[in-house]
C-alpha cells in the first residue's frame, strides 16, 4: 500500500488502496486529498492550524498540485481561472450531515475575500490594526448570518444542519452591488 496527494496516482485503484491512503493522510493530520479534480476533505473534528492568513498567501498564486492538497488550493484555482478567462467559476461543497460544508464554504470565502490580485494595488485596510480586515473581507463574512439562516434545522447529528444545501455567489467586480 501506498500514499499519494492524488488517489489517482495510486499503483492500484481499489478500494483498500484508496481508504488506507486517506486514512494515512488522516493520521498524519493531512485531511485533504485529491482523486483527480476533485478534493476529498476528512473532518478532523478539532481545530487545525490550516487556515491562517500565513497559509492564505503561501497558496496564492500557486498552481494546484505545486502545495498540499488543500481547500485553498482549489479555491485559488477557481479565483485565478476567473481573472484569467473572465468566466463565472463554480466550487460544489458536498458531504453528509457534520461533514463541514459551511465551515469549507466559509475559508472558500475568506480565501477570496483575503486574496491579492497580483495586477491590482493593495487593498485598504479597515482599521489601523495590521491584522485588520479589508473591506471585501468584511462585506463577504457579513453575509454569514444570513447564510446561516436559511434551510437549517437541528437532527440528531447535527444542532445546525443544512437541509437544502446552499448556493453562495460571490462577485468580486469592482463595481458596486446596488
Amino acid at each position: 500500500m501506498e500514499s499519494a496527494d492524488d488517489l489517482g496516482n495510486l499503483s492500484f485503484i481499489n478500494e483498500p488502496s484508496v481508504l488506507h491512503t486517506i486514512r494515512e493522510r488522516y493520521s498524519q493530520l493531512s485531511i485533504y486529498t485529491y482523486s483527480g479534480i476533485v478534493l476529498i476533505a476528512i473532518n478532523p473534528f478539532q481545530n487545525v492550524a490550516l487556515y491562517s492568513q500565513d497559509i492564505v498567501q503561501a497558496y496564492s498564486g500557486r498552481k494546484k498540485g505545486e502545495m498540499q492538497p488543500h481547500l485553498f488550493a482549489i479555491a485559488e484555482d477557481a479565483y485565478r481561472c476567473m481573472l484569467r478567462d473572465r468566466t463565472n467559476q463554480t466550487i460544489v461543497v458536498s458531504g453528509e450531515s457534520g461533514a463541514g460544508k459551511t465551515v469549507s464554504a466559509k475559508y472558500i470565502m475568506r480565501y477570496f475575500a483575503t486574496v491579492e490580485d497580483p495586477k491590482k494595488p493593495k487593498r485598504r485596510k479597515v482599521g489601523t490594526n495590521p491584522g485588520a480586515m479589508s473591506h471585501t473581507e468584511e462585506q463577504i463574512l457579513a453575509t454569514n448570518p444570513i447564510m446561516e439562516a436559511f434551510g437549517n434545522a437541528k437532527t440528531t447529528r447535527n444542532d445546525n444542519s443544512s437541509r437544502f444545501g446552499k448556493y453562495i455567489e460571490v462577485d468580486l467586480s469592482r463595481s458596486p452591488i446596488c
